[in-house]
């Protein structure tokens, strides 16, 4: 099983604070255990940037958004063409801050992850579901629905390039954290809905926890059987807490 780790820098830092990050994640790369996929994604602006100071570093450069059109009057988007011209090797596709302040739909987001798929990107693809959801009983009913109206209709070799992202909504940024077990429960129900769209690619398809992951929680999270790795927000604009991640996510790596 591909064990990943993905750092969503979000709107965060200017050009010689990124420049520093990405200096120290190069200097240290040497020393990541093999066996686990790195990427990270800047902003827009330092997409290029990263890709060049990470070139022979085992850490790929992914962008955190795309639209779904090949070209067009579609002023501040960024097509995935583009973003594969640059060197990105993976994207995020709707994450919940694209949903919630952006308006994105299942639709939209299924629509892109064609479009990053069809130039060779790998697509991390979020879904989750808010603290009302949650508390209402309705999570299940609510990310399966997301998984469906996203992944439907993706033939199977296209499903085994996915990477799928679990975001907690409620745990991100608020003060609450979902329990390993509430994790475990969450990654292992959306396994089974890629069981039944894509039989044959399910088990194979990395699921990241993306709820507020730090290092002193890591380890009990990564110990589910269906968490391979995380989607991490803040710590990873701290190279120290971001390798450490790394290296977690190396420990409890699941068998092949």
């Amino acid at each position: 099983m591909r064990t990943v780790i993905a750092g969503n820098w979000k709107m965060n830092k200017d050009r010689s604070q990124a420049l520093q990050l990405l200096g120290h994640l190069a200097q240290a790369a040497a020393e990541l255990p093999a066996g686990v996929e790195v990427f990270v994604a800047p902003a827009f602006p330092f997409l290029s940037l990263a890709v060049e100071r990470l070139q022979g570093a085992p850490i790929a450069v992914a962008a955190q958004h795309c639209h779904e059109a090949v070209s067009g009057a579609y002023t501040g988007e960024v097509s995935a063409g583009m973003l594969a011209s640059c060197g990105v090797k993976a994207c995020i596709v709707g994450h919940s801050e694209r949903r919630q302040y952006f308006g994105e739909t299942d639709a939209a987001v299924h629509a892109r992850i064609k479009a990053v798929l069809s130039v060779g990107i790998t697509p991390i693809y979020c879904c989750g579901e808010l603290r009302a959801d949650r508390e209402a009983g309705r999570h299940q009913e609510v990310v399966g629905a997301q998984v469906h109206e996203a992944l439907t209709g993706l033939p199977g070799e296209a499903m085994a390039k996915l990477i799928v992202a679990y975001e907690p909504v409620w745990a991100i940024g608020t003060g609450l954290n979902a329990t390993a077990a509430q994790a475990q429960e969450m990654h292992a129900f959306i396994r089974g809905r890629l069981r039944a769209l894509a039989p044959e690619q399910a088990e194979g398809i990395p699921i990241l926890y993306g709820g507020s992951c730090k290092p002193e929680n890591a380890a009990e999270l990564f110990a589910g059987p269906d968490v391979n790795g995380g989607l991490i927000g803040g710590a990873s604009l701290d190279a120290g807490a971001f390798l450490e991640l790394v290296r977690i996510a190396h420990r409890m790596k699941k068998p092949e």
